[in-house]
């Protein structure tokens, strides 16, 4: 059985030890009685933590590098550059 080790650290910070076998252990290497709902509620807290900052990776990705960036100030000015970067703020808008 393959355990959601991230959601039972979330659900369970005194977690020490996680094996699929074994389930999680405290730092006494006491057995922790797993609950799934737990863990569940875990794994959709997880979820939306990262889908609340899932847009400044796919932003980054797509702006210009910061070369370009400079040259399109230098040529289009600050107004030009913001339209350039207001694309890619649109496509990935903060949640």
């Amino acid at each position: 059985m393959a355990l959601d080790h991230e959601a039972i650290r979330k659900a369970y910070p005194n977690a020490i030890t996680i094996d699929d076998g074994a389930g999680a252990l405290d730092s006494s290497g006491n057995s922790i009685t797993l609950v799934q709902s737990n863990i569940d509620a875990a794994r959709t807290t997880l979820d939306n933590e990262a889908a609340a900052v899932a847009y400044k990776g796919k932003r980054a990705a797509e702006y210009p590098s910061v070369v370009d960036q400079l040259d399109d100030i230098y040529h289009n000015g600050i107004d030009g550059w913001k339209a350039t970067i207001k694309t890619t703020k649109d496509k990935y808008p903060k949640p």
